[in-house]
């Protein structure tokens, strides 16, 4: 991996060198540079390879956009803020720059704008914006190219450099703006969160977590889908730079605050939305103890959730049945809330779902999953999922997909759970010729084998080694 960089006046030096000391033709000079700094792990994105002569660095349309840019930025009225007869040409600016980072991702644009101080630009410009009637027409823009533009460690650091959460969460504090403002500064806080510990402590310690429990009561009839992104990344730990994250913390104090209720109240109101798979998202990262899958489930979490499973089956939407089965199986690590879900008959609504998606194993699986986690030291649950139908969806579901390793491990999980504290189970399940589909999986499936050995060694059998 590179770890050197090069700013883009040593790089052009580099090629005016060769051109002037060495004598060789300017594509020539460029392609050596290149090669050159390329042997040497020297890491180039963002850097404007331009053939002397023929085109400079100002050609490039992201850098004339962000020079101009630049200009009207220095040109503020005494007070710090940007001047009214500006606001419409630095809008259009900023739609231009966010056009050439985002829909173009394969230019190399972003890598581009983000060396040559766009995130510091942006993030002055949106301090400079004076709230009022106006002040819509250039927030959205500038918090959209914020959000595109922050995408590695490196622009994370620029932002926060910059004050960038500071200044996001002053924009967001604004009551005055509407949806698509708050959609664009959400994304924001989630772009640059992403991957960054010190950044996330930053947004917890300005109070962010008050600012999403504010919205999700406000907005109630209105979806932020970006907001469930950020409470995600904020309760992510995927800063691979720091030991311990904080997260788990955070997550406690979401829910403390009320934004697991809060949310659970969102998905209830949202039934048959399309926001309501991140939002699903978001409710898991919070549920990170037993006290708050509790009390998720007491505000009517598992009731909801086994709506949104059978709409999901109904509507053969596979991303949001795994998706809702994922929250529901969090919650069912809560002894408390396995008996709830037995006793409204999800383990009914659980087989019916895998029923329905008969030919996808990731849905499968996680149905398994979930009933696997109900049946765990639990005799009587195990009962009813045997008779809900567990037994036979795990022997259809191995017999039908052999090289489906996860789920193939995730049915000898289940049925481990199943037989190992109920002996009627086993006799019903060894009679159906459970046996030899295990064994086939663990012959077949490298990471099967524990889990498959468990599984014969809990339905009774002695040589469940060989």
């Amino acid at each position: 991996m590179a770890t050197r960089a090069i700013s883009q006046e040593a790089f052009d030096d580099l090629v005016t060198e060769n051109v002037e000391d060495l004598g060789m033709e300017p594509s020539e000079a460029l392609e050596d540079a290149l090669y050159t700094l390329k042997l040497q792990g020297v890491d180039l994105s963002g850097i404007i390879t331009c053939v002397p002569g023929e085109s400079s660095v100002k050609d490039n349309p992201v850098i004339a956009c962000l020079d101009r840019l630049k200009e009207l930025d220095t040109v503020t009225k005494q007070e710090g803020l940007l001047r009214d007869e500006d606001l419409d040409e630095i809008s259009s600016l900023l739609v231009k720059l966010n056009e050439l980072c985002g829909s173009q991702e394969e230019s190399g644009n972003v890598a581009i704008a983000t060396k040559h101080g766009a995130v510091e630009l942006t993030c002055s410009i949106c301090s400079k914006i004076k709230t009022g009637a106006r002040s819509n027409c250039i927030v959205v823009p500038c918090l959209k190219a914020l959000a595109v533009l922050i995408h590695d460690i490196q622009s994370t650091e620029a932002f926060r450099n910059a004050s960038g959460p500071r200044i996001v969460v002053d924009l967001l504090r604004d009551s005055s703006f509407d949806s698509d403002s708050l959609d664009a500064g959400f994304a924001v806080v989630a772009a640059a969160a992403t991957g960054n510990e010190v950044v996330k402590e930053l947004f917890m310690e300005l109070k962010v977590d008050e600012l999403i429990l504010k919205v999700l009561n406000r907005e109630s009839k209105i979806t932020i889908r970006a907001l469930y992104d950020a409470i995600r990344v904020l309760l992510t730990p995927d800063d691979n730079r720091v030991v311990a994250s904080q997260v788990y913390g955070y997550a406690r104090t979401f829910a403390k605050l009320g934004i697991a209720r809060a949310l659970t109240e969102a998905l209830q109101a949202g039934i048959g939305s399309d926001s309501l798979v991140s939002a699903s998202i978001a409710l898991k990262s919070i549920a990170v103890n037993d006290e708050i899958c509790k009390s998720i489930a007491e505000t009517g979490g598992i009731d909801t959730l086994l709506r949104c499973i059978d709409d999901s089956g109904e509507q053969g939407n596979k991303t949001a049945a795994k998706t809702y089965c994922s929250l529901l199986s969090k919650l069912a690590g809560s002894d408390s809330n396995k008996s709830t879900i037995v006793e409204k008959r999800g383990l009914d609504k659980l087989i019916r779902l895998a029923q329905r998606f008969s030919d996808d194993p990731p849905v499968i699986q996680e149905v398994m999953s979930i009933i696997s986690i109900i049946c765990l030291r639990s005799p009587d649950h195990a009962a009813s999922a045997i008779e809900a139908g567990a037994g036979d969806l795990a022997i259809q579901a191995m017999k039908r997909f052999p090289a489906a390793a996860q789920m193939q491990r995730n049915a000898c999980n289940m049925i481990r759970n199943i037989a190992v504290r109920n002996a009627e189970n086993r006799k019903i399940l060894l009679a159906n010729g459970v046996e030899k589909l295990i064994r086939s999986a663990k012959a077949n499936n490298e990471i099967c084998r524990a889990s498959a050995t468990d599984a014969l060694r809990d339905l009774g059998l002695d040589n469940y080694n060989s």
